[in-house]
Formats: C-alpha cells, structure tokens, sequence
C-alpha cells in the first residue's frame, strides 16, 4: 500500500473562484435585463451599455462561473477516481491563476469593446492565445494524472473529462484561427458563410463539450456520491457516451437554418440534432435512475434536490434543442426570446443547479463538518427554482408572441404589425417578469454565499487529505481471455483519448471542409465590393458596440421577412465580411437591407436619442460616439492590409489613398448632415462651447458616429432592391 495526499487547497480554490464569479455573473445578467426595461440608465457610460456588457455576461456565466464549477469538480474526483495526486502542484496553480488572469483580461477587454464579436469567442487574439496554453497546462495536468493512476480502469466519468479536453481545444484553435492587425485589433481568417459555419461549429459544441460533457462526467460522480447508490447502468453510460460525442459535433448547422448556409449542410446539421435526442435522453435516465430507491432522501437532502432538477433541466433543454432543429419549429423560434428561453433551461437548471450541488456537497466535507443551515440551502433550492420558473416562462411567452406578430398578414397582403416596435411593445410585461425571475434566482446564489461563508468559518481549514492505495501492477497490453473491448479500453487511456479525437473530428471535417474548399458552395456576386476605408472603420464600430446582439443581418426567405426587410440572404453578399455579423436574436429588427432607406440625419438622431426617433424603443443612445474627439484611424491602412491578405481585393492604390478617400467620404456625410437647420443651429453651438472652454474643436467629419453612419447606409446597397429607394 502507498499513502499519499489528494489536493483539496486546489479544488477550494476553484470552488472560491465559482462562486465569486458566479455572484459577478448574475449581476451582470441582471442589470441586463433591467435595461431591457430602463434603456438609458447608463447613458453616457460607454463600458456599461447594453451592447458591451451582453458578452462579459455570457463569457462571466459560461467561462468563470460554469467554467471554475467545472475544473473544481474534475480536480476533485480525478484524484479520487484515479487514487493519485494531481500530476503537478505546479501546473495546478498556473492553471488555477492563469485561467482567473484570462477572466480578468475578459472582463476588462470585452466592456472596452475589444472584441471579436463571435458568439462565446468574442476575445481577442492575445487572450485566445493564453487560452489555448492553459487549456494545454490543464491538459498535461490531467493525461500526467491518468498515466500515474493507482486504479486500472478509467470510471466513465473520465472518460467525458478526456473527451472535453480534446474538443475544446480543437473547437477553440480552429475557431480563433485570426489575423492579428495590432495587439487588440484581429481579423477572422474564414469570411461570410464560412466564418458563420465555423463559428456555429464551435458555438454549437461549446455547449456541448464546455457546458455539457463535463458537467455528465460530474454527474457520474457526485449524483452517486451522493445519494449513495452506483450508476443505474453501465452498458447505458458507455452507448451515451460514444453515441453523444459522435453526433453531437455535426449540429452546429441548426444555427444557420434557412440562411445562406448551403442546404446539404443545413440538412446534415438537422438530421444530428435530431439523433441528439437518443444519447442525451439516455443519459438523462441513467441519471435519474441512478436515484431509484434513494427517493427518501431526496426530499430530506438540499444536495439531491439540486441534482435532480439539474439532471431534469438537461434532459428539457436536450429535448428543445433537437426540437428547435426542426426546420419548420426553426422559422418560429429563430431570432426570437424562446432561444433566450431555451438556453437559460440549460444555463440555470443544469449548470447551475449542478454546481449549487456539488458545493454544498464538497465544502462541509472538505473542512471536516456540516453545512452550516440545511434550512437555508432547501430555501436557495425553492427560490432558485422559482426563479428559473419565473424566468423561462415569460421568454417563452415572448418568443411565441414575437413570432406571432411578425408573421401575421392583413386580408390585403400587408404586414398586421409593419413596425417592429409594435413586437417589443407587446412583450415589455414578459421582460419585466424575467427581470423578477433573475432576482430571485440571484437572491439563491447570495444565500449560498452566507451559508458556505458561515460554515467555512465554523469548520476546520481545508488540508489536504491523507489517502492509501496498492501500486498499479503492470499488465498485459492486450485483452485478456473474457475481457469484454470496452473494458480492455478503460485501461488503455492513450487508445481511448486518440478513439474519441477520431469521433468528434469526423463531423467538423465532412460538414467544414467541403465549404471552405468547394467554391461552388459560396457563388460570388459581381455587384458586391470591399468596404471603403470609412465603411470598414464604422463596421469595427458596430463591432465594438455589441450591435451585433440586438440586430440580425440575415433576412431568411419567409414571405413576412421579404416584405419586412428585403430580399432574402445571398451568399456572396458576405464574401468580404470578416467576421460574419448575422447575428443570433433580433430585439431590433434585421439591418441588411437598412442602407439608404432613411438619411444620414434619420440616422444621426436615432443614435444620439433612440426613442425621439422611435417612441418606445428600447435601444440604448451612444452619445460617446459624438464626442469632440477625433476617430481613430491610424490602423486604418493596416487593416486594409490584412483585409488583402485575407483575401479582399483591396489594390495597393485603395491602402495607399486610404485616408484621402475615408476624409472625403466623411466630409460628404457630414455635408449631408449640414440639410439639417437643427443639425447645423446645434453644430455651431457645440462649435462656440468648445472654443469658449479653450478646447479644440473636433470637425463632425472626423467623428465616430460619421463611420458608423457609413457602414449602415452601405448595408444592402450592393444588390438591387426594390424598397432600397432613399426616404
């Protein structure tokens, strides 16, 4: 026998840093929601707009929150699955610090507005850099780990904890494949169609292998820890794993229904989704069933309670996500709050229910006590449930009614409700029951603080914990006479992490590569041209605002969006688009087809006060892009650079006159402006103040929001359309 010591100081670390960031997440989330309701509280605050604040919110949930939950489970049962340390102390810490130094840098980034704009990648390159060398040290940490095991057969557990280690870190290089224009400016490599394929590809199997495989592998741990029962079935666990691994990388195209995605992709990503329904049910039962005969003790035990409506929550949400995959369900959803629904089933029930579990679980027995109020965790479980109740439903009620309304016709062939305000209007009373909802539900994770601060501190500090075991022998690397393949491949961890690489690699490879290779996927469009250096400054802009959360530049070819925003998407209108910008919900309605349809002043006064344009908008106003400041375009060149590299056929002469024909442009815009007598009576006044401060004045011309102005009356310009006419 051998005596050694697990690692509890690192499992409280991450347990410390769930916890905290979770607090920080919630926040976030809610004072979204609450500017659903008040649109201009932080008015002025540029790093506090609604557009800014949606990904910290999403990368704060999902990257910290779920993230910290999701390394502090898998530290703390490896060990003891294996019965070994952790390969490296040291390796263990850098991975600890250097994925809260990662947090950090988001955290700081992402309200800046340096970003990508991609859907849970929407850091820039250097932090996806440093993503990608944690993700590695955590790696090594966990193979190096499994090498020196005392145990022979890996527990199924470990078997999703390799599976996601493997496909992060293929989703996430493959996704992140960019070309750097300075240290906090990068261009995506793929364009249009493609880059939304990618993107979708990654998003899609973010959750999957970030929010979903290994919070499984937690499963498998900690509901029979817990309740103190083995796994309904073995046989089941192993056709859940290799059937969800496989199919669930092929269903990233469900995103992109009805878009200008090719169909043979689009078809492909339906029929996986679909299949989804099999092994993730499956594991959903065993689960459950894991629970039979311990139901007694579920009704006495917070910690079960918790795990049963996060396994119940897994099983709604992986039931909805096949669902919405239907192509005919899909038109209804797509771009409504149901998605926003949808997910947070998964994000609130699941993740966190599983992670509110697992601590109260871990922390009285790793300080050697009791949970300090039993009573305070059962209330934590009843309003943190009400809470998701109180959330979900109303965002169901709204999609469905948001769907309702944009696709209903008069008797004479016009649209019932031809002004998309008339949508948000209808729903406000739903986002205000979901602002209720995530209080509640963020009221639950405060009181998780109380009660774990309070029995830390009645209880012993957390040590490391003393441990025994027989050394591994050495066995034949060969099956043995009887032994069933399976088994012989539990203690082959190498084979078994290179049979899960081959899996999950089969779908990206089929569905991407034919698309970024075949040129006939993407048709390209002689009418479609580059970006002017002004445009391509504005669109960096509308990145930079997050205005890519709220509007969608993707008109899907439903007779009710024609009539609404224009003819349908076309693929070669993106061939210049790095990043894509289709966007995922429409609380504003689609941009693709906007350039021209108002003037330059329309524009400008919808930007600096929404709703004297748009009585009962709730888009936020961006006077900091008016500022008496001038816009920065000394990278300008440089981007059209990297544009060229990428592809766009930008001539040496375009990058040469660059800043000549970026200040005629402006300089037209804002002559345009000038029609305006308010326009002009509020410039001069503006123009005096700053003289009489003794500061210097700030041409409109060279002014961010004359950009931005830019890129939106370019939008849809390239094709003809009939309603494309000026207003």
């Amino acid at each position: 026998m051998q005596q050694f010591y697990y690692d509890n100081k690192i499992v409280k670390k991450f347990l410390y840093a769930t916890i905290v960031f979770g607090v920080v997440g919630m926040l976030v989330g809610l004072l979204l929601a609450i500017l659903f309701l008040f649109p201009n509280l932080t008015e002025g605050i540029s790093w506090l707009s609604f557009g800014r604040l949606r990904p910290l919110h999403t990368n704060a949930v999902i990257f910290a929150f779920v993230g910290n939950a999701m390394f502090a489970g898998i530290y703390y049962s490896l060990q003891r699955l294996l019965k070994a340390r952790m390969f490296s102390d040291f390796l263990s810490n850098v991975h600890f610090w250097g994925w809260q130094l990662i947090i950090v840098a988001a955290a700081i980034s992402l309200p800046l507005g340096i970003t990508t704009s991609k859907e849970y990648a929407e850091l820039e390159w250097p932090i996806d850099i440093a993503i990608a060398l944690i993700w590695v040290v955590f790696g090594i940490n966990m193979i190096g780990t499994i090498l020196k095991r005392r145990e022979r057969h890996l527990y199924v557990a470990i078997w999703f904890y390799i599976a996601t280690f493997v496909t992060v870190a293929v989703l996430h290089i493959f996704n992140s494949l960019e070309l750097p224009v300075s240290a906090l400016k990068s261009y995506s490599v793929y364009a249009g169609v493609q880059d939304a394929l990618v993107q979708w590809w990654y998003g899609h199997n973010a959750v999957a292998f970030f929010l979903t495989t290994p919070f499984l592998g937690l499963m498998y741990y900690f509901v029979p820890k817990a309740a103190n029962r083995p796994v309904y079935s073995y046989r089941l666990s192993i056709v859940h794993f290799w059937s969800l691994i496989f199919i669930y990388i092929w269903a990233g195209p469900h995103h992109l229904l009805y878009s200008a995605l090719p169909n043979w992709a689009q078809n492909l990503g339906v029929v996986f989704s679909i299949m989804l329904i099999a092994p993730s049910w499956g594991g959903m039962i065993n689960g459950l069933l894991t629970l039979r005969g311990a139901w007694d003790k579920v009704r006495e035990e917070p910690v079960l309670k918790f795990f049963v409506v996060a396994i119940t929550g897994y099983g709604m949400a992986t039931f909805e996500g096949p669902m919405l995959s239907l192509k005919n369900v899909n038109a209804i959803a797509h771009f409504t709050d149901w998605i926003i629904a949808h997910v947070h089933v998964g994000a609130l029930a699941w993740n966190g229910f599983m992670a509110f579990g697992m601590i109260y679980w871990l922390i009285p027995r790793m300080t050697k006590g009791s949970l300090y109020s039993t009573k305070l965790a059962n209330f934590h479980f009843w309003i943190g449930t009400l809470g998701i109740i109180l959330y979900t439903l109303p965002m169901y009620v709204a999609g469905f009614t948001q769907a309702s309304m944009w696709k209903q016709f008069n008797p004479d062939g016009t649209l019932t409700y031809g002004n998309f305000l008339e949508t948000v209007t209808e729903i406000m009373p739903m986002y205000w029951m979901r602002a209720v909802g995530g209080t509640l539900y963020l009221v639950g994770m405060l009181v998780l603080v109380y009660n774990i601060i309070q029995t830390v501190r009645a209880n012993a500090a957390v040590e490391d914990e003393l441990a025994e075991a027989p050394e591994l022998q050495e066995v034949s690397a060969k099956r043995v006479k009887g032994e069933k393949y399976h088994s012989w491949l539990e203690r082959r961890p190498i084979q078994l992490t290179l049979f899960a690489t081959v899996a999950i690699l089969i779908g990206g490879i089929i569905q991407i590569v034919p698309t970024i290779m075949v040129k006939s996927n993407i048709p390209t469009i002689a009418s479609v041209k580059p970006y002017t250096p002004l445009e391509l400054e504005g669109r960096d802009l509308y990145i930079r605002e997050g205005c890519v959360g709220c509007h969608s530049q993707n008109v899907r070819p439903f007779r009710s969006e024609v009539e609404r925003y224009g003819v349908q998407s076309k693929a070669g209108e993106f061939v210049y688009d790095h990043p894509f910008l289709w966007g995922s919900k429409r609380t504003g309605p689609d941009l693709l087809r906007e350039g021209q349809k108002y003037n330059d002043n329309w524009h400008f006064n919808h930007f600096w006060s929404p709703q004297s344009i748009s009585a009962g908008s709730i888009m936020p106003s961006y006077k900091w892009l008016f500022e008496n400041k001038a816009m920065d375009v000394s990278l300008t060149q440089k981007k059209m650079k990297a544009m060229a590299t990428l592809g766009v056929p930008y001539t040496e002469a375009d990058i040469a006159h660059a800043q000549e024909n970026l200040r005629t442009q402006a300089i037209g815009i804002e002559n345009n402006l000038k029609n305006d007598p308010d326009f002009v009576k509020s410039y001069e006044d503006s123009k005096k103040k700053a003289e009489a401060k003794g500061e210097a004045f700030v041409p409109m011309n060279q002014r961010e929001i004359v950009a931005l102005i830019a890129y939106i009356q370019r939008l849809g310009t390239d094709i003809k359309v009939k309603d494309n006419a000026k207003k």
